[in-house]
């Protein structure tokens, strides 16, 4: 294999969003049971999306809703009594 045909790590390493890699995490926390590390991880997550950007994401709506899912994810696990009550 050349030199040419390796893949450029630096263009993967950062192929995701920060946003999405903290997301990534925060389902990583829940399948772990870390609920507390979770909660950290939505709160910097809201910090990020409530900023306002000289360039608008053009995803920001979809940021936002897996923001939402994320944080009703972490209710019913926490309370998992009032998921058929």
């Amino acid at each position: 294999m050349t030199d040419n045909a390796k893949p450029d790590r630096s263009q993967s390493r950062y192929s995701r969003r920060l946003s999405d890699k903290i997301l990534i995490a925060f389902h990583h926390a829940c399948d772990q049971d870390d609920y507390d590390v979770a909660e950290q991880l939505l709160v910097i997550l809201e910090k990020m999306l409530s900023r306002r950007t000289v360039n608008p994401d053009t995803n920001r709506r979809k940021s936002i809703e897996s923001l939402v899912a994320a944080h009703e994810r972490l209710w019913h696990l926490r309370h998992p009594e009032q998921r058929y009550g």
